[in-house]
């Protein structure tokens, strides 16, 4: 009988590690990526994230541990590995001195495919991605969003089960990474698993069944987006403002004095105080805020978890 699509691990990895000399970039991480669908990586910059995704990718050895690809040992099935994963960087490098279909053309002799089959199958890409009429245009005619989707593009070209994204819609605009999700969605409906690393957190939760969040190397937490707000924030984040001058212990004072805030997570940042909450509209009717202060009341996301978990403060 065979094995439903989300019982079968495309990617296993246990206590996988990566050092730089005395510098350890993934500390003893396991993870699995089931068939069919989109897992993330989340975390800060330096957090271990792309070097990941060069391990599975074959482009860095592993230090420590073991990690394997489609059933196959990244450290003795490279070749076999690469041929049926796609890989679409977080650097543009298109060849600007080939036309848009030459890209695809010339990138397909690298996985040898016959010249006739390559031409069809790239239209049909092309087409797939809403670019088929620039197939003659040279790169640098392309928008930023266009070349992101022809990146993407080219990393299908040898018809992959795996597709590998490291930040694929940084720097676009809201209508080219809606387009992108939408596209990425329609893969992973026809069967492709997607794995990729993103510092936005609404391509996340758009995209995402399963993710990590790692910091320092190591995984923080793994689950699911919606399941990961609710245990690790809540429902409802109420925003509070401080006033002019004001020092943070001060104005939580004088809304602890106003309400009982047990059961409530109260987190201090800069000059704003965020309290987690399962009913921000209650809690509003029984505290104080006074004229002098603004608050915003919305709903939790995978933001307030992330930086619950990695901080707040800005990291290099």
């Amino acid at each position: 009988m065979p094995m439903e699509r989300s019982q079968v691990n495309i990617l296993n990895a246990a206590d996988l590690t990566k050092r730089f000399g005395d510098f350890t970039a993934v500390d003893s991480i396991s993870f699995i990526v089931r068939k069919g669908e989109c897992f993330g990586f989340l975390g800060p910059n330096g957090a271990g994230k792309t070097t990941t995704m060069r391990m599975i990718t074959n482009h860095l050895p592993v230090t420590e541990g073991t990690l394997s690809v489609l059933g196959m040992d990244v450290s003795t099935n490279a070749r076999k590995i690469k041929s049926r994963i796609g890989i679409v960087p977080q650097e543009n490098n298109l060849d600007t001195d080939l036309k848009v279909l030459e890209n695809l053309l010339v990138y397909s002799m690298y996985h040898g495919i016959p010249r006739r089959k390559a031409r069809k199958q790239a239209i049909e890409i092309l087409r797939f991605f809403q670019l088929e009429d620039h197939a003659n245009s040279p790169i640098m005619q392309l928008s930023g969003g266009m070349q992101r989707r022809l990146l993407i593009a080219r990393g299908l070209i040898n018809n992959p089960e795996v597709l590998i994204l490291d930040e694929p819609t940084t720097g676009l605009d809201p209508q080219a990474r809606h387009l992108i999700w939408q596209k990425l969605r329609s893969l992973q409906g026809q069967g492709v698993t997607l794995v990729l690393t993103t510092h936005y957190m609404d391509e996340a939760e758009q995209l995402c069944g399963r993710l990590v969040i790692m910091d320092h190397g190591k995984i923080l937490v793994e689950g699911g987006p919606a399941d990961l707000v609710r245990q690790h924030v809540g429902k409802e984040v109420l925003e509070i403002r401080l006033a002019e001058n004001e020092e943070r212990d001060e104005c939580l004072i004088a809304i602890n004095g106003s309400a009982d805030l047990e059961g409530v997570e109260v987190e201090c940042s800069a000059d704003t105080l965020y309290l987690y909450t399962p009913d921000a509209r209650a809690l509003l009717g029984r505290i104080k805020i006074g004229p002098e202060r603004t608050v915003l009341h919305r709903r939790a996301t995978l933001e307030d978890v992330f930086l619950r978990l990695t901080g707040r403060e800005l990291k290099e």
